[in-house]
């Protein structure tokens, strides 16, 4: 346990997050006790996890244990619990086991997935919001496979290997293109006794277009790129419910299927709900331009939990460069709050949106120029494994990445007992 300093005011980070653990980074060496309550005891590289889903990335390769990031600052410590509520009258946060005072309050425990309210889509679909269902829905698209493999009835085959993306934002179209590679360049290859031709992959966007955020000329590009690799894109295509092997759609259409994986929407931690403090859109929490609760200049929400707005007055994105200088600008005031110093308002550094297509192929804004192909991919690369925490992790990612590309492979295709 780090040594608590006596008197030194006492800063309660929830979650480990990009938000959390950047702020804790930011507050390290500093005359201030730090405490990070996550319920797991490593930090998650969100924007890989669909890696982990589609087999090009194993679990631990994304991951990294939180105690060894702050292992070497004596004023913070890790408790792995998990947040039962935060009393913010009594400057309290509750876990499972105890009960922990604080002067300063940092609300990051991000978001999860957002099902609108639908109840048959929450039962029957799968997220990617955590390492656990990134490896669940791992398993259950091997495990489909294998169902397959042995299918007697053709319509039950075709089912089985109909796979449902549902989203055309940025992880929905990252993972559908890198699903379709999966399936016909590696598992059309361990399962020869399959008839891949019968196989689908389909992305669905309620909207008129997926990627709605950039230019017109690089969507076209990822849709055509999308419909190269196999990916069937569906526009205007709002699903209206679920069951367990099926998908339905607002139009009436039934798309036989064991497999949906929902990509459509995010909402902040329901720890928000229970603030009772102003809210807006996905439950995010409302905050000054300080990133504080307007009404409580010791609380700091950010990252995904916090809706906060750039210069132009549009909500930040919950995207994990937001959240990264998110905690930097919040350990900054924090200590500039206590050296009694004003404040500095945060604002939103945009360096652009870079997305995959699946081998050799990306889209990306940046510094207000459109790339596209190679060029957008590798710089996607070169950006993803300069973030990663961890010498190990971007050493095994990278050696992965080279293997799947020179290889045409995938060496993760595990199925993991109890994750179906």
């Amino acid at each position: 346990m780090a040594r608590a300093g006596v008197g030194r005011p006492r800063v309660v980070i929830v979650g480990a997050g990009f938000g959390g653990l950047w702020t804790a980074k930011g507050l390290a060496g500093h005359n201030v006790d730090v405490t990070i309550i996550d319920r797991h005891n490593y930090h998650t590289f969100i924007p890989l996890l669909y890696q982990v889903a589609a087999a090009e990335l194993a679990p631990e390769q994304i991951a990294y244990p939180v105690r060894g990031v702050i292992r070497r600052h004596q004023n913070v410590r890790f408790l792995m619990e998990n947040v039962k509520g935060v009393d913010l009258e009594r400057r309290e946060v509750a876990t499972d086991d105890e009960v922990l005072g604080f002067d300063y309050l940092v609300l990051a425990a991000g978001s999860v997935t957002n099902f609108f309210g639908n109840d048959s889509i929450a039962r029957h679909a799968f997220g990617m919001k955590d390492l656990g269902e990134s490896v669940k829905l791992r398993s259950h698209i091997l495990a489909s496979c294998e169902a397959a493999a042995h299918e007697q009835d053709p319509e039950q085959r075709k089912a089985r290997l109909t796979f449902v993306v549902v989203g055309g934002g940025p992880t929905g179209v990252e993972f559908a293109a890198t699903l379709a590679e999966l399936v016909w360049t590696v598992l059309a290859k361990d399962f020869p006794e399959v008839d891949f031709s019968e196989a689908q992959v389909l992305l669905l966007e309620a909207m008129e277009t997926i990627l709605p955020s950039l230019p017109e000329n690089l969507r076209e590009y990822t849709r055509r790129t999308l419909e190269g690799k196999g990916v069937q894109v569906r526009l205007g295509a709002l699903v209206s419910g679920a069951t367990d092997h099926s998908v339905e759609l607002k139009d009436g259409t039934v798309i036989p299927t064991h497999t949906l994986v929902w990509t459509a929407g995010v909402r902040a931690s329901l720890l928000a709900d229970n603030l009772g403090v102003e809210q807006g859109r996905g439950g995010r929490v409302t905050v000054n331009e300080f990133l504080q609760v307007p009404s409580r200049p010791e609380v700091f929400v950010i990252g995904d939990m916090a809706l906060s707005q750039d210069a132009d007055g549009n909500p930040v994105p919950q995207v994990a460069p937001a959240a990264i200088q998110h905690g930097e600008m919040t350990a900054a005031n924090i200590l500039r709050h206590i050296k009694g110093v004003e404040l500095k308002p945060f604002r939103y550094r945009d360096r652009g949106t870079m997305i995959t297509i699946g081998r050799s192929r990306g889209v990306a804004r940046m510094w207000g120029r459109s790339v596209r192909g190679f060029t957008a991919w590798a710089a996607w690369l070169v950006v993803h494994v300069a973030k990663l925490v961890g010498f190990r992790n971007r050493l095994l990612v990278v050696t992965n990445w080279a293997w799947n590309f020179i290889f045409y492979d995938r060496a993760v295709r595990l199925i993991i007992k109890g994750s179906d």
